[in-house]
């Protein structure tokens, strides 16, 4: 004889008695952040500390009027980009750096291109 279905199945557990649904544990940001954080932050203050030591290497060699049309100074796999905020400051500051480039060289071995770009203020 075969088994009758149950049509009614509201009495019926959705589960069976072995299957439990278990949620991992739920992380404090404090946590989350301690874990993800520290090598974007190394990244990040390492980026801010070769910005610095350019800016200040080329306050030193630099004349005055070039020094404030500087926007920003970003090194990337050996290659040093220097941004001036106009194609004429470029250009100057372009020669000055021609003129400078062993020193530049001398003061990071790691340095393979000197480059100046521009990038308008916004």
């Amino acid at each position: 004889m075969p088994k009758k279905m149950s049509r009614n199945k509201r009495n019926r557990a959705t589960f069976r008695a072995g299957v439990t649904l278990r949620t991992p544990p739920a992380h404090s940001v404090k946590e989350l952040l301690a874990q993800r954080m520290p090598p974007l932050l190394k990244r990040v203050t390492a980026r801010a500390a070769r910005e610095h030591f350019w800016q200040d290497w080329l306050r030193g060699h630099i004349p005055e009027p070039l020094r404030a049309r500087i926007c920003s100074i970003v090194e990337r796999d050996g290659v040093l980009t220097i941004f001036a905020e106009s194609p004429a400051w470029s250009a100057r500051l372009r020669y000055a750096i021609l003129e400078l480039e062993r020193e530049i060289r001398a003061a990071d071995k790691a340095l393979t291109t000197v480059r100046v770009r521009v990038l308008p203020r916004a």
